[in-house]
């Protein structure tokens, strides 16, 4: 049985390192360019099953050359895509990134989301009726809504990337409020709230209904909501190379060590354990630990 089902952005990322990010109309030398799955959605699902979670993405890419790439990665991952669609016509995603290794930025340059939303056939359904968790961006706002209203009536724990905002702030504040699990990057609280500080817009989302509220802010750490107030829990040390996917991987092993039941600190302190060690590797996915790695980083007080 799938315990953690996903619907968000899958894509191909093209990680060039380069010597310098140039300005406007400058240039710059690539060094080295590699291909590894992306999305942040996808790449979550990816670090749930290396922590050894069962789980299942659900949507839809193009019958190409980069479809064909998507899917076989995922497949030795081991996230289950059979209730993915590939559809004749349509172009599947890709994403280009510029790495400057030595300062551990990146710069990202995603193809826009125009993929068809998802039928919602009898096998789509069933899959998230069966899970434990809905692991949702918000790329393609039709998607994720559909999915959390079947989510709600399926009885099924909706966990959101608060990542992507909507032009119309109404949207981000309905999406955000059928979430049981928020956790957003460090711009989308104010964002969305309009308060001024990160704390009284953690506790402004966290009266919208659910249950655990949390941002992650790179280098400074995390700040959740826990007990009526929020707490800072500082950022894990690394080596840092690259920063992509970081976020995608704190999801996903928050989601792991949220489903074997962990207290939400313990699963916080895996979660940034495990996105230190992928920012120490090129691209979101080659640096994501395993389990046993995980767990004993935080019982070691390595973190």
């Amino acid at each position: 049985m799938v315990e953690l089902v996903g619907v968000g952005h899958c894509c191909q990322d093209f990680l060039c390192i380069v010597e310098d990010y140039p300005p406007e109309d400058g240039s710059t030398r690539i060094t080295s360019i590699e291909k590894q799955g992306g999305g942040a959605v996808a790449t979550a699902l990816v670090a749930a099953s290396r922590l050894g979670i069962r789980a299942a993405l659900i949507g839809n890419l193009g019958m190409d050359g980069t479809g064909d790439d998507i899917v076989a990665e995922l497949e030795r991952e081991r996230v289950d895509v059979s209730a993915m669609d590939r559809l004749e016509g349509v172009v599947s995603l890709s994403s280009y990134i510029m790495i400057q290794t030595e300062r551990g930025t990146r710069t990202k340059f995603p193809m826009r989301d125009n993929l068809p939303p998802i039928r919602w056939d009898d096998r789509q359904r069933a899959m998230l009726k069966q899970a434990k968790v809905l692991h949702l961006d918000g790329t393609h706002y039709a998607n994720a809504r559909k999915a959390a209203e079947l989510a709600r009536e399926y009885g099924v724990t909706v966990s959101l990337d608060g990542c992507t905002r909507q032009k119309d702030n109404r949207l981000n504040r309905e999406l955000a409020s059928m979430a049981d699990i928020l956790i957003t990057n460090a711009v989308y609280p104010a964002s969305v709230t309009g308060k001024a500080s990160m704390e009284e817009a953690l506790l402004e989302m966290s009266g919208w209904g659910p249950r655990i509220v949390m941002a992650t802010v790179g280098d400074r750490g995390v700040y959740a909501v826990m007990d009526g107030e929020v707490r800072h829990y500082p950022a894990c040390p690394a080596n840092v190379v690259d920063t992509t996917g970081a976020g995608d991987v704190f999801h996903g092993a928050f989601l792991a060590a949220y489903l074997r039941g962990k207290s939400v600190e313990h699963c916080i302190r895996c979660a940034a354990y495990a996105a230190a060690r992928k920012c120490e590797q090129v691209g979101g996915r080659r640096g994501i630990p395993d389990w046993d790695a995980v767990e004993s980083g935080y019982l070691s007080g390595r973190y």
